[in-house]
């Protein structure tokens, strides 16, 4: 199938201006494998944040720069959450905008920032999602299954013992399986 080019009539001559970002912590999707997937809404987010909490910081540093953005960036992954949730905290009671990204899709979908989101949540500060790509979504969607009623379940075990109970676990289920 040939590929055509979008008509540029049917776009507006200029996006919406840039949105106010007030201070929060902003869990930010992005792209997962398209750079033009990328939300206008997610770009204001990242260009106004005093801090970017990052799966892998290299390759936060990269899709950044694909966007001409340049933030202060800090790890958040299995080893660095709580100190990350600490760190954050104190930034967001100072006023701060702080984003969490993960590599690529939608953050707290199997992956760590759930401890930073869970935190600010218990410390009564603001929590905003801003909406994007998911892998997730996209799999149950060219997938041709039902959707009204999904089970995520993350990551297999990679030990086939651990597995094989996992498996178990769900076998009977009677709605729509995914797994990463």
């Amino acid at each position: 199938m040939p590929e055509s080019k979008p008509d540029p009539s049917v776009f507006p001559p200029t996006a919406p201006p840039p949105r106010l970002v007030a201070s929060g912590l902003y869990l930010v999707a992005t792209p997962i494998g398209n750079l033009r997937d990328m939300t206008l809404r997610a770009l204001d987010v990242l260009a106004a944040a005093d801090l970017v909490l990052a799966e892998d910081t290299r390759v936060t540093a990269k899709l950044l720069s694909a966007y001409g953005l340049k933030a202060k960036l800090e790890r958040c992954d299995d080893h660095a959450s709580a100190r990350a949730a600490e760190g954050a905290i104190e930034r967001l009671r100072a006023g701060e905008v702080v984003a969490l990204v993960s590599d690529a899709g939608t953050p707290m979908v199997n992956d760590p920032g759930f401890v930073v989101a869970r935190a600010v949540i218990a410390a009564g500060l603001p929590v905003h999602p801003i909406p994007g790509p998911s892998s997730l979504l996209a799999a149950l969607c060219i997938a041709g299954l039902p959707a009204d009623r999904v089970l995520f379940a993350g990551f297999l075990p990679a030990k086939s013992g651990a597995r094989r109970a996992a498996l178990e676990e769900v076998r009977t289920a009677r709605q729509t399986l995914v797994f990463f």
